[in-house]
């Protein structure tokens, strides 16, 4: 029997109640398909921070490196520890670490959802690149406290990270409908989104059968809004990627549906998967959040792990219970619990 070890973090919030609820779901289709799945859980999180001064120990990431993949809830508790605090020590440095470049994250409108826009065209593979870019972390500040105080962020784009996630873009195109768009700001970011476009007009060229558009996130924004039937594949900076996923999840019906995929696409370390609804510290603990970004990002390890008969089933699962519309928790208008709609999924394994 194949046997995965999974580094579970629950982290803050309702991450640790969307994380007990994919678990319910993993067990139980991974009794149907005869693997096994081992917890190493790791209680890193604010309240971790509070008690030792740090988001994780000193030999975390040491700790992650043997494991075949990372499921993790949701990091921060502002109202405990600065948002800046807890993101880099703990989120940011394992995609680095890891070099988890490749930052996936699906946008589509499960079956009896209706968001916003009440679009049944709605399916877009965001790709955001995961390590450099506006979150390099690369600035400071000076004269701190003064009328004369300056403070420098400074993105970093390199050719190596920027052509290898454009080059993962083009291939997801490669295997869907083969279009391809290309987020920018080079009418105003004269340098790095100039450099952005000119290694994209290089990588097109080993991707004749892909077609090309090269658009201002700005007006990418409004068509995920507009016309989304116009996009299918979409590749983007770090910051572009984070804003334009966030969307494209208000779209498909609320950020209780937003999975996410850090991947290393060579597999030397190990990739970790995660909803990015946050830790919605208003509703923590009372049985309330919606776990299907949750369920949804297992299903998304499942397939990094070769499970792919698996992921399809976990997501079928999920369709089925939103199409029946029996159990929907209050983001959607229902009164079903966390755990109630993780084990409704579980229950409907149906492949």
């Amino acid at each position: 029997m194949k046997s995965f070890r999974i580094a579970v973090i629950p982290g803050d919030g309702v991450g640790v109640e969307v994380i007990e609820a994919a678990w319910i779901v993993l067990v139980a289709v991974a009794a149907r398909h005869r693997f096994e799945l081992t917890q190493d859980r790791y209680p890193w999180s604010c309240d971790y921070y509070l008690q030792h001064g740090r988001m994780m120990p000193e030999d975390g990431i040491e700790r992650l490196s043997s494991v075949d993949a990372i499921l993790l809830g949701a990091v921060g508790w502002p109202e405990k520890v600065p948002d800046a605090i807890s993101l880099h020590g703990l989120l940011l440095p394992i995609r680095k670490a890891f070099d988890l470049y490749v930052n996936v994250r699906p946008h589509r409108l499960l079956r009896g959802i209706n968001g916003p826009l009440r679009t049944a065209n709605f399916d877009i593979l965001c790709i955001r690149e995961n390590t450099e870019g506006e979150y390099s972390g690369a600035g400071g500040r000076i004269h701190r406290g003064t009328a004369d105080e300056v403070a420098v962020e400074t993105a970093v784009f390199t050719r190596k990270g920027t052509e290898r996630i454009l080059r993962y873009a083009f291939a997801q195109a490669m295997r869907r409908r083969r279009r391809l768009c290309s987020v920018t700001k080079s009418n105003a970011q004269k340098h790095s989104m100039v450099f952005w476009d000119e290694v994209t007009d290089a990588v097109a060229a080993d991707y004749p059968h892909v077609e090309l558009q090269k658009a201002h996130v700005d007006a990418v924004a409004a068509r995920f809004v507009l016309h989304p039937e116009t996009l299918d594949v979409v590749v983007a900076s770090n910051l572009f990627g984070d804003i334009l996923s966030d969307i494209g999840a208000a779209i498909q019906g609320g950020l209780g549906f937003a999975a996410s995929a850090n991947i290393d696409p060579s597999r030397r370390s190990p990739s970790m998967f995660e909803p990015v609804h946050g830790s919605a510290p208003d509703i923590s603990g009372r049985g309330r959040a919606n776990p299907m970004a949750a369920i949804w990002s297992a299903a998304l390890m499942l397939e990094h792990l070769g499970e792919a008969t698996a992921a399809a089933e976990v997501m079928c699962a999920m369709e089925s219970v939103s199409a029946e519309g029996a159990l929907r928790t209050p983001d959607q208008g229902g009164a079903c619990s966390t755990m109630d709609l993780a084990r409704g999924v579980a229950d409907r394994l149906c492949l």
